[in-house]
C-alpha cells in the first residue's frame, strides 16, 4: 500500500510539474511579456519626470478602458541606468522616453534606434535660490550650474542663453547631478542654479528657497526635453505594437491637456502608482503656470532637431555625423491636429 501511495504521489507531481513547463514554455504564464489577446506587451523605460508623464498615463487608461495592458511601464532612477537598460536589453525594453541629445549621440554611436515622437514640450526652467543676486543671465557669469547631464537638453538651454548675453560655458562652472538631488544642494548653496526637467524645479519654488530665474517656455518656445524612441528590430518586427504605442501616447498626451481637471486627475494616480511621489508636487507644476509643460504637440519636425544638432556640435557634446533622418523615423507620428482624447474619467 505504502509502494502503491509513493508511485501515485510521484505520478501526480510528475503530471504537476509538466503541466507547469508547459504553461510557463509554451503558454507562457508567468512571462510578463506574453501575448495578450492578439496584442504583445512589452518594456518602455520612464523617469518619474513630466517628460515622461504620457507613459504612465497611456497605460493606467488602457488598463482602466480595456482591462489589459499595451506595454509595460519601466520605472528607473536616473538616466545612466535606464540608458544601460535600454541598450543592452533591448528585447525586455525595446522603447524608452529618453533625452533628445542623448538619442542623437546614441545614434552616432552606432546604436541602431529612431525618435518615433516626443515626450512632451517646455517642462524645464532655470531656477536659482531666491535670495541670491542672480536676476538675469548675465549674472550667471562664475556661478555654478547643476544640469541632469552630458547629453541633456538643459545643457543646450544653458548654452543657448549664454550665448545671447556673449558668454559661454568658460563663463559658469557646470556640474552634473540627478534631478532629484537638485532642490538640496540648490538649499544648502552647494550650487548656484539648477536646471532639470519638472518636478523638480518645482519642489525648490514649492519649498519656498527656490526662484525661477526663467522658464523654458518663456525663452525656448516649444522647448524639446525628451523623445520616445525604439529599437529598430522592433520597428521592423513589431510594427504595429509600437504604432499602438505612438497612438497612445500621442492620444493620452491631448487628454491631459484637455483640461485642468485631468491634469489633476493625472497628478494623483500618477505620482500614486507610478512615481511614488506625493501628488501635491506634481498637481503643482502641472498647473501653475498651465503651460509650464504641454503634451499636444508631439510629432518630430526638422527644423527642431537640426537646431538641437546644430547647438549640440558647438557646444561639444554631439559630433554632427547623424542627421535627422537618420535617428527619426516620423511615420509614426499622427498629426496632432486629428488626434482624439480618449473619452476617459477618473472614477472618484
Amino acid at each position: 500500500m505504502k509502494f502503491g501511495r509513493t508511485i501515485l504521489i510521484v505520478i501526480s507531481l510528475w503530471i504537476a510539474v509538466i503541466t507547469v513547463l508547459h504553461g510557463a514554455l509554451n503558454l507562457r504564464w508567468f512571462d510578463k511579456k506574453a501575448e495578450v489577446g492578439t496584442t504583445k506587451t512589452f518594456g518602455v523605460g520612464f523617469l518619474p519626470v513630466t517628460c515622461h508623464l504620457t507613459c504612465p498615463v497611456t497605460h493606467f487608461i488602457n488598463k482602466e478602458m480595456e482591462g489589459r495592458d499595451m506595454f509595460q511601464p519601466m520605472r528607473f532612477s536616473g538616466w545612466p541606468e535606464l540608458k544601460e537598460m535600454f541598450i543592452g536589453r533591448s528585447k525586455d525594453m525595446p522603447a524608452s522616453f529618453i533625452l533628445a541629445p542623448m538619442a542623437i549621440a546614441l545614434r552616432e554611436q552606432g546604436v541602431k534606434i529612431k525618435i518615433v515622437h516626443l515626450g512632451h514640450r517646455d517642462g524645464s526652467a532655470v531656477v536659482v535660490h531666491k535670495d541670491s543676486g542672480i536676476f538675469q543671465t548675465a549674472d550667471l557669469r562664475g556661478k555654478t550650474i547643476a544640469v541632469p547631464g552630458r547629453y541633456a537638453n538643459q545643457r543646450l538651454i544653458i548654452f543657448r542663453e549664454l550665448k545671447k548675453v556673449g558668454m559661454n560655458f568658460d563663463d559658469v562652472k557646470i556640474v552634473e547631478m540627478p534631478p532629484p538631488d537638485m532642490p538640496a544642494a540648490l538649499q544648502s548653496r552647494a550650487v548656484d542654479a539648477i536646471t532639470s526637467g519638472e518636478p523638480f524645479m518645482g519642489q525648490a519654488e514649492l519649498d519656498g528657497y527656490g526662484r525661477t530665474l526663467w522658464q523654458a517656455k518663456d525663452v525656448w518656445p516649444g522647448f524639446i526635453s525628451c523623445v520616445l524612441a525604439v529599437h529598430e528590430d522592433a520597428i521592423r518586427d513589431h510594427r504595429a505594437e509600437i504604432q499602438r504605442l505612438v497612438n497612445g501616447i500621442a492620444a493620452s498626451g491631448k487628454w491631459i491637456d484637455q483640461s485642468m481637471a485631468h491634469r489633476m486627475d493625472a497628478a494623483q494616480f500618477v505620482a500614486a502608482n507610478y512615481y511614488n511621489q506625493n501628488p501635491r508636487l506634481l498637481s503643482y507644476v502641472l498647473a501653475k503656470p498651465p503651460d509650464r509643460v504641454t503634451y499636444s504637440r508631439l510629432k518630430p519636425l526638422r527644423a527642431e532637431f537640426e537646431e538641437i544638432e546644430r547647438l549640440g556640435k558647438e557646444a561639444g557634446i554631439l559630433q554632427g555625423t547623424a542627421h535627422f533622418e537618420d535617428y527619426v523615423d516620423d511615420t509614426f507620428a499622427p498629426d496632432p491636429m486629428v488626434v482624439q482624447a480618449p473619452h476617459f474619467e477618473v472614477k472618484k
